[in-house]
């Protein structure tokens, strides 16, 4: 009997680490050579080209395309750091700021160009108008931040003179209509339904305030892709020729997104017109003005160099 239980120790000790999942680092699962690429993503237009890429895929590969959808950018961070997915889209800051902290990620590609707006409720008609009201953000290390942080600047505000909160994306337009909040700066399209539901508008578009600026990025688990270069850069290159398409083809971009996205087609169509999805890749212009703007907002102390952040191989 004691030689029974003990196999059978073993036995369930053995399932048990079989159970624990894959190293970042492992390969693929694979099946009729056909391997497969795990990717995080909140449900946001910014996502579009990863929604693209997997409408794209072929059955017969070279890559099948997983999209895991994450509630918060905390979960979805969680996930990409631990290496339950492979790659994620995410807000530029939050993954700058884990490479700061030590955390091996690696950006390959923008998520979009443009694409965020100041929407205020309809009572207030210039920036100065925020001074003492409630101003909401998704997270202190985005992009959006970034923005408000500029129109404060540029109309002798800082965000000592208002309320600035974190608020999750889905719950801004609600908070805007039932006065919680005087505005906010978000991921689309949480922006335009405020505007198409006549509860807001839009104050000012963000390239006024941050021409060519970087908010979301397609990254990668470091480990993974130390062990899966090859695999990674297929996979840019689907979801570079899906940007591609999205440009060329118009009429696409709101049929895939409303395969992913829970809005009405108004408020796409307002959406879609704020955003584009040319040329993906990350300009090293472009990343030093991110880290520019992230210091002087304090978020970051010690930033990592172009090189060190962004594998450019990978979309070239």
């Amino acid at each position: 009997m004691k030689r029974i239980l003990f196999i059978l120790t073993i036995l369930l000790t053995l399932l048990a680490a079989a159970g624990c999942g894959q190293s970042p680092a492992a390969p693929q699962a694979e099946k009729d050579g056909i391997k497969t690429i795990r990717i995080a993503y909140l449900p946001i237009t910014h996502a579009l080209p990863l929604f693209a890429a997997k409408e794209m895929q072929t059955a017969d590969g070279p890559i099948k395309i997983e999209l895991i959808k994450y509630g918060s950018w905390p979960e979805l961070m969680d996930a990409l750091n631990t290496g339950k997915v492979d790659g994620a889209s995410v807000l530029a800051e939050l993954a700058v700021k884990a490479k700061e902290q030590g955390i091996d990620v690696k950006a390959a590609a923008l998520g979009h160009r443009d694409g965020n707006a100041i929407i205020v409720s309809n009572d207030i008609e210039k920036p100065a108008d925020l001074a003492g009201k409630v101003f909401a953000i998704p997270h202190k290390q985005s992009s959006h931040k970034l923005l408000l942080d500029q129109l404060l600047a540029q109309n002798g505000l800082s965000e000592s003179d208002l309320t600035v909160v974190e608020m999750s994306p889905p719950e801004m337009p609600a908070a805007l209509a039932t006065k919680q909040i005087a505005g906010y700066c978000v991921a689309e399209p949480f922006g335009a339904k405020s505007v198409v539901l006549g509860n807001g508008h839009e104050l000012l578009p963000a390239q006024e305030l941050w021409p060519d600026s970087i908010c979301c990025l397609l990254v990668f688990n470091g480990d993974f892709l130390a062990a899966n270069h090859e695999l990674a850069r297929q996979f840019v290159q689907q979801y570079k020729q899906a940007g591609s398409y999205l440009t060329g083809h118009p009429e696409a971009q709101k049929t895939i997104a409303l395969k992913y996205l829970k809005a009405k087609d108004k408020i796409l169509d307002l959406s879609l017109q704020w955003i584009s999805y040319d040329n993906l890749s990350i300009p090293r212009a472009s990343y030093e003005e991110l880290i520019t703007r992230m210091e002087a907002s304090h978020l970051l102390t010690k930033a990592p160099g172009y090189e060190e952040f962004v594998d450019s191989r990978l979309y070239e």
